[in-house]
């Protein structure tokens, strides 16, 4: 199964760009021929600063995804790495995007399906969630509490790969 794991964020605000930094973890895990954890040519890693219709397009071709990404809800401490599926996830967005050119994730993959673009089914797109704070701050340093989040995310990645 063609997996795209994929590093979402703003690598220049803080806690925004964790996904990024698990990306780079995981893509030298999956460099390095002794880990023997997947087959470069059935797994991508790749960052990125998308959402709605941009990812979407992103996601085209791949039959499973997972997405690593911050998130803020002030319900779980800093630093809480949580594992769902797109399913799984409430589409908050639906009908209120905050720009009339977009949409979230789970329409813009209903529209492409529409269209006959190959696309993962929402329960094929995981989502590996860092719960973080500081998202607006211009950094490209990391919290400590985000920071010490990095190696669990990447559990949670290469135990989604497996």
């Amino acid at each position: 199964m063609k997996t795209l794991i994929l590093g979402l964020g703003n690598p220049i605000l803080g806690d925004d760009g964790v996904g990024w930094v698990v990306a780079d973890k995981i893509r030298a895990v999956l460099s390095d021929p002794k880990s023997g954890i997947a087959d470069p040519q059935v797994v991508e890693v790749d960052t990125a600063s998308l959402g709605g219709l941009s990812l979407m397009e992103r996601l085209t071709d791949a039959e499973r995804v997972i997405l690593v990404d911050a998130i803020f809800t002030s319900k779980k401490p800093v630093g809480t790495v949580s594992k769902f599926t797109l399913s799984e996830l409430p589409d908050l967005s639906a009908g209120h995007s905050a720009s009339a050119h977009d949409t979230s994730l789970r329409n813009a993959l209903n529209v492409g399906r529409s269209m006959d673009i190959p696309l993962p089914e929402d329960e094929n797109v995981f989502i590996v969630a860092i719960e973080a704070k500081n998202v607006y701050d211009f950094s490209q340093e990391l919290s400590p509490a985000v920071a010490e989040a990095v190696p669990q995310a990447v559990k949670a990645v290469i135990d989604l790969i497996n």
